[in-house]
């Protein structure tokens, strides 16, 4: 990664952290049953019966309740959990379960632990992003774990973004190993997008 694209993600990285720990609680609340309504009309559209999703952290639009409701709905849901090589482990998703800190103190789930190819089994990919453009390149928080796991998928289904509304933007910087996404998930709108990939 050149220096210039490398100042440029975190730059922006760091004024998307800023706007989003600036955000209130009640804000939080309503985004996340935005969230959760978009998802569940996404997976409906999709037939989606197993789908991959993130647990949001406090500062991310929401994505417990959605998650525990598609599970209740019988949907096969995979929760992330890193390692230190790079790559996703994944459990199954226990609306009873127990939550933990991982690595890198993202929220994860504690229980059985399937390997990285448990992915490939999904309909639907539900990732986290701190911005995504109108080309569906995407911009993570700098770890490298959904771009290696979308890069790695020998027949990867449809990818989704999260994010609030403000975070759908024009550009954001890329490099050659940066992911493209089918589409976005926002509070009040999903959006299909014309990514160079899918």
């Amino acid at each position: 990664m050149t220096d210039r694209i490398d100042d440029a993600k975190r730059a922006l990285r760091a004024e998307l952290r800023e706007r989003r720990q600036q955000r209130s609680d009640a804000a939080r609340a309503v985004a996340a049953a935005g969230v959760k309504s978009q998802l569940d009309a996404l997976v409906d559209r999709m037939g989606a019966r197993s789908v991959s999703c993130f647990l949001s952290t406090p500062t991310e639009p929401g994505t417990h309740e959605f998650v525990a409701d598609a599970v209740r709905r019988g949907i096969r849901v995979l929760l992330p959990i890193t390692r230190r090589d790079g790559l996703l482990d994944w459990a199954i998703a226990d609306p009873d379960g127990d939550i933990a800190e991982g690595l890198f103190g993202m929220p994860e789930p504690v229980g059985d632990v399937l390997s990285p190819l448990a992915v490939n089994d999904v309909d639907l990919l539900i990732v986290p992003a701190a911005a995504i453009d109108r080309t569906g390149m995407r911009l993570g928080w700098g770890r490298g774990y959904f771009d290696k796991t979308i890069g790695s998928m020998e027949r990867c289904p449809p990818v989704y973004a999260v994010v609030f509304d403000s975070e759908l933007v024009d550009e954001v910087p890329r490099d050659v190993h940066d992911q493209p996404v089918t589409g976005v998930v926002t509070p009040t709108r999903t959006v299909a997008l014309a990514s160079s990939r899918r």
